[in-house]
């Protein structure tokens, strides 16, 4: 099965080379938009582009507004700040993510609270988030407290696992009734929707990532979608070192950092964005023909959760056990074809070992099973 499933890979891409995970792909306009920031001289925090690819982001994914920031780590802790998450706070996300979800909350000097994932998407299960509330805190004042430690939950973090949508409708149920702000870690899922609207506008605020392994990619870059134009200019107020307008004076009115986006970069992440779609599609085609492949296997491929239309950004497999899931790591990458496990879940790490959890039953099994394939935007006709 191994060799056949490598070989399979290689159909696909069409090569006997290493095959990496997720490659990025340039086909657009990305040269010609780069080479004009060089020669306008305005390659920094200064330019055209970091307008223009922000307008276009917020119009493809239909939000209020979009701020554009140096990475997806910096843009989610920039959106917790502005929902108010500060030292001393609880933040509740899942275990099994990327650590940068949890390093965003630890830099704000809060503290994550691990509930566990759905089965069904890989991402934050709600009964398990209302399962956590209903036992361990309480509303006073419409202030949601965790009983036992007596800390504020200030806010509710999941993140769309590989791409595909959590249950957002039942989660933002959760988060009204508990008077908690929502903040999606949408880093994997450009171009994934929920019921037809697209992830990172459910909740106040949506970090996405445009790492160079993402669907689309700026080379390094992120940006923060806001549910309102007045969160919108808050934002990118604070991510500019929160500088008002002026001639020639530097007068600051907040405490504030420096994270917008480069022009250069912008300038790269517009070319990418124009051609968001048909990534997508091609991406989904890829879907297909590993979803037909592995039928009828001892593999189960993971397939988009129901009312939602994932971007497949990371194609993954469940096997039947820690065993089976080695031994492909271990033959696949031999072999030159690149597969990865999920994430350590951070509960297990030592840096959150100290952090409340809550019923990792599905983390846990998961994490021994889940491998991920080759995923690059392939030329498929």
């Amino acid at each position: 099965m191994h060799n056949s499933l490598t070989t399979f890979i290689r159909e696909l891409y069409g090569t006997q080379d290493f095959i990496p995970l997720h490659q990025p792909t340039f086909s657009g306009n990305e040269k010609s938009y780069v080479n004009n920031t060089i020669d306008s001289t305005f390659v920094s925090s200064v330019g055209a582009y970091v307008d223009e690819f922000e307008n276009a982001l917020s119009s493809y994914c239909d939000a209020a507004a979009a701020v554009a920031v140096v990475n997806g780590t910096n843009g989610l802790q920039a959106a917790l700040h502005m929902a108010g998450v500060t030292r001393d706070e609880l933040v509740i996300t899942q275990s099994m993510t990327f650590v940068a979800t949890c390093n965003a909350i630890h830099w704000l000097g809060a503290e994550p609270v691990f509930v566990d994932i759905s089965d069904k998407t890989l991402g934050m299960c709600p009964f398990s988030l209302a399962s956590f509330l209903d036992e361990y805190c309480e509303l006073s004042n419409n202030i949601c407290f965790h009983k036992p430690s007596g800390k504020r939950v200030r806010a509710v973090v999941p993140m769309h696992t590989f791409g595909h949508p959590v249950e957002l409708s039942r989660l933002v149920e959760v988060c009204r009734n508990w008077h908690l702000t929502l903040v999606e870690d949408a880093a994997e899922s450009l171009g994934s929707t929920y019921k037809g609207q697209h992830t990172g506008t459910f909740g106040r605020f949506g970090a996405l990532s445009f790492n160079g392994n993402k669907i689309i990619t700026t080379g390094g870059g992120g940006a923060v979608l806001c549910k309102t134009k007045e969160d919108g200019a808050k934002l990118k107020h604070f991510t500019t070192t929160a500088k008002l307008p002026h001639a020639f004076e530097f007068i600051h009115d907040e405490y504030a950092c420096n994270a917008r986006m480069p022009n250069l970069n912008a300038a790269l992440g517009l070319a990418q964005l124009e051609q968001l779609t048909n990534f997508v599609d091609k991406k989904r085609q890829l879907a297909a023909c590993y979803a037909d492949f592995f039928k009828g296997t001892a593999f189960k491929f993971v397939q988009e959760p129901q009312n939602t239309r994932a971007n497949y950004w990371l194609n993954a497999i469940v096997c039947e056990n820690k065993r089976s899931r080695d031994d492909l790591l271990k033959y696949a990458n031999e072999s030159g074809v690149m597969m990865r496990p999920v994430w350590k879940p951070m509960h297990q790490l030592s840096l959150y070992r100290h952090c409340i959890v809550h019923d990792m039953r599905n983390t846990e099994w998961f994490a021994e099973r889940l491998v991920n394939l080759p995923s690059s935007v392939p030329s498929l006709k």
